[in-house]
């Protein structure tokens, strides 16, 4: 067996692995969201870790593990403190631990944030492009918060082959907005770029809704904003009101996991008792189980799964290791020599502890 090695990725690293590799990277999503859809993962609950002194942060856990042919166990460990926005400082921050699946041995600490906003970018792109493909292509997209994840979004989004004439920005900050906007207007000058002045004139001229807010709780609650039946991409999942849920076709990336910590959809759930308002998994929707309605608004909620993590932080490590920017760390692990010895009285037992220190 191998000897145990132990490498570090940083941020920029990752992010040239993954940099204009959208198409492969959705691939590479769909691919989890199926190994997960057929029972080959594992994917426990996410864990918070909550600050009663600080109650707008927190810091999240997501353990998993990923079958088929990436057999990969892990941890991805991220914070959100907003309160950083004020000081200069990215809200969010992570950190994702690979393991060998064959012995549990760490191999690789990656830098995550970049990893965290690919996958759930090509999470949503992957739903847009199964979501919209009973209906006309869409021409008009409409972002609600565009910060750096609107960004991730926009590039994911952008590879769909989608004919824009127009993208729509809203923010409470216009100085975000605005600086989106800029940024939009060098990359897409066949679309007309417009900051809206609010959220319910975004959404009722866009075939797509965004939204990819830090918003804590609802704040969209009018169902008439959504009469022309747009699909909604609710990847921050808390804006939505239950009003607005409920008139729509819901479709969640698990359904256990999204209906936790106070997302749109579990507040419904808590207020009907019910979790019919749910139409399906993004993976029936794959596999043909579940049809996206075209006279319905679609929404889709999608919590983010541990998974999705291991697979994109497993083909940026890989990415890495062939272009040799792993930063190897000597001597990581310690005091490893002691399990080579080729004396049969110094070997480990069936009990797991040499013969002499009984």
């Amino acid at each position: 067996m191998k000897e145990q090695e132990f490498s570090v990725v940083a941020g920029a690293t990752v992010h040239r692995c993954l940099a204009h590799r959208e198409h492969e990277v959705i691939d590479i999503v769909e691919q989890a969201y199926r190994l997960h859809g057929e029972g080959r993962t594992i994917n426990p609950p996410s864990y918070f870790l909550r600050f009663p002194d600080r109650p707008t942060s927190r810091i999240i856990a997501l353990p998993a593990s990923l079958g088929g042919d990436i057999g990969v166990d892990g941890l991805k460990w991220i914070s959100s403190f907003p309160d950083n926005l004020a000081h200069g400082i990215p809200r969010a921050s992570a950190v994702l631990i690979l393991n060998d699946a064959r012995t549990g041995s760490p191999y690789a600490c990656l830098e995550a944030s970049i990893i965290s906003a690919v996958r759930t970018a090509a999470s949503a792109a992957l739903a847009a492009r199964q979501l919209t493909r009973n209906r006309p292509t869409p021409r008009r997209i409409g972002f609600v918060g565009t910060g750096l994840i609107a960004r991730y979004l926009y590039d994911y989004l952008s590879v769909l082959g989608w004919d824009l004439e127009s993208v729509g920005l809203y923010d409470l900050s216009t100085e975000y907005a605005r600086s989106f906007a800029g940024h939009l207007e060098s990359r897409t000058p066949e679309a007309a770029v417009r900051v809206h002045t609010s959220a319910g004139e975004l959404i009722r001229s866009s075939d797509v809704v965004v939204f990819a807010t830090t918003a804590a709780t609802p704040h969209v609650t009018d169902p008439d904003w959504f009469g022309h039946h747009p699909v909604v991409l609710h990847v921050s999942l808390r804006d939505l009101g239950g009003e607005v849920i409920t008139a729509g076709s819901n479709i969640v990336d698990d359904v256990d996991h999204v209906l936790k910590a106070d997302t749109s959809v579990h507040l419904v759930e808590q207020r009907t008792g019910t979790r019919d308002f749910i139409d399906g998994t993004l993976y029936q929707v794959l596999t043909g189980d579940v049809e996206p309605p075209a006279d319905r608004t679609v929404i889709f909620s999608p919590f983010g799964l541990g998974v999705l993590d291991l697979a994109v932080g497993h083909f940026a490590y890989q990415q890495a290791a062939r272009a040799h920017e792993l930063l190897r760390v000597d001597g990581f692990f310690h005091d490893v020599d002691r399990h080579r010895s080729p004396d049969p009285v110094g070997a480990p037992t069936a009990l797991g502890t040499p013969d002499g220190a009984r």
